[in-house]
């Protein structure tokens, strides 16, 4: 790349972004994204819906409470998943912006059996470990059945997330995010039709309460791999530079898989100490003696994630474009992306937060049905994240982009380190004064956003996730 090139809005580029401004580049990726993540947010909330409204009274509190716990257990492991996509992702990018197309597909297909593992380790960690997860929650027996009915279906579907996550992240990388969209539509519509049947259909389909939302899931994720595996596979003699399945890369392939885990494995391990962490302020709430904080906590997290939907959206837009230049030889481009992306981030969520704020009880009710007791519990919670979303925007963006460029270990480090410190140090403390209450606890959580926005902030202008090793 010239000198010349290196500092304007078109330069060298992959596909059809390099004919796009600036501007437009980063709509064009993210815009397939924030449908995507619209889509996935819809998973959990259909599993919420659905959950809140199959009992009454303190049944639907165990059952919320429950899913509260299946919700945590299944974002932890799609997390985990993503680690591997995340190398995927940095991988596929860089050879795309440097037109290395082999190298691009081969990045593909070993992601797919890296994906799979992922998933078949998550499916045996929790099949062996959902009991001890629930019996140390101490949730009431009531509750700790449907999540263990729930948690025992819900593991099978980690292969088939594990796998499609891979997939989907190689496509974002090579800047096709529609792809990944639609395969999040074959997702939901299956989720969503399946998992009402499963509980409210006519026998024998319907009447399996917390199993038939946990297959329905289970079969929305499988139906989801199918569609984008097909997609690939149809590309064959289309266009010789674009993304698809081949017999050759799709054989074990030694240097291109440990390129990925070397990328991969800061990740696995940040998600794993974060995984601690979370679990110790999950076991947290539910020892409150507020009755259904576990509940009352995850719906505030689902109608807090229609942040996490544009947010995430624009970071994976600016870490495909961040990757593609750093292939393509220009950091100041990717720098120039990543500062774009993350104004439009901050302006994007803070706004989201006022309306979080203005409209949190009817935002609630959605997912509480007519439990007045989760509104009552789930709505100041929304006032406390809502002056966090500035510096949460600032987390997302930062840490996506520099994991997207390869620095996984930095991020790693910093956000471990800070993490530990607040959700287990300051957390512990002040459990131990006998005074913690639900919104302490998101205190808490948004004074650590806080805290790792400004240090984050700090390591992008320092400039040394540029240099990471791919």
């Amino acid at each position: 790349m010239s000198p010349a090139n290196s500092v304007t809005n078109r330069p060298i580029l992959a596909g059809r972004l390099g004919d796009l401004s600036l501007a437009r580049q980063v709509l064009f990726l993210a815009i397939w994204p924030l449908l995507e993540n619209a889509l996935t947010f819809l998973v959990g909330v259909t599993d919420i819906v659905v959950s809140s409204r199959m009992a009454t009274g303190e049944a639907r509190v165990a059952v919320l409470d429950a899913m509260g716990l299946g919700g945590y257990v299944g974002w932890f492991f799609n997390i985990l998943q993503g680690a591997v996509a995340v190398g995927v992702m940095a991988l596929v990018s860089r050879a795309s912006g440097a037109r290395d197309t082999v190298l691009a597909r081969r990045g593909l297909c070993q992601g797919l059996w890296l994906g799979l593992a992922a998933g078949f380790g998550s499916l045996v960690l929790l099949q062996f470990g959902s009991a001890l997860l629930i019996r140390k929650m101490e949730m009431s027996p009531q509750a700790s059945d449907y999540a263990q009915q729930y948690l025992s279906i819900l593991a099978w579907s980690g292969p088939f997330s594990g796998a499609m996550m891979a997939l989907n992240a190689a496509l974002r990388g090579s800047g096709d995010t529609r792809t990944p969209f639609l395969s999040m539509i074959v997702v939901n519509v299956a989720n969503a039709g399946l998992s009402t049947l499963f509980v409210f259909g006519p026998a024998p389909f319907g009447g399996h309460g917390a199993s038939g939302i946990a297959c329905g899931t289970v079969c929305g994720w499988a139906a989801g791999l199918i569609s984008v595996s097909l997609v690939l596979a149809m590309r064959n003699g289309v266009d010789d530079n674009i993304l698809r399945w081949s017999r050759e890369t799709l054989s074990f392939h030694r240097e291109t898989m440990s390129r990925i885990i070397r990328v991969g494995i800061p990740q696995s391990m940040e998600v794993a100490g974060m995984w601690l962490i979370h679990y110790y302020g999950i076991q947290t709430i539910s020892h409150l003696p507020a009755h259904g904080a576990l509940g009352a906590h995850m719906i505030a997290i689902r109608v807090e994630s229609m942040s996490f939907m544009p947010g995430f959206a624009i970071a994976t837009a600016a870490a495909a474009l961040a990757g593609q230049y750093l292939g393509a030889g220009s950091k100041a481009m990717a720098v120039k992306v990543v500062r774009f992306c993350w104004k439009i981030n901050v302006a994007v969520m803070a706004m989201l937060g006022l309306c979080f704020v203005v409209f949190r009880e009817s935002l609630v009710s959605i997912l509480a049905g007519d439990s007045q007791e989760h509104l009552r519990m789930a709505t100041p919670l929304l006032v406390v994240c809502a002056f966090s979303q500035p510096a949460f925007a600032t987390c997302i963006l930062l840490k996506t982009t520099m994991r997207g460029a390869g620095a996984t270990r930095l991020v790693m480090v910093w956000a471990f380190s800070i993490m530990l410190f607040f959700r287990i140090g300051v957390l512990s403390y002040w459990k131990s004064m006998g005074t913690l209450t639900l919104v302490g606890v998101w205190t808490v959580f948004a004074i650590d956003l806080t805290v790792q926005a400004l240090i984050f902030s700090w390591l992008h202008f320092r400039g040394k996730w540029l240099d990471a090793r791919v």
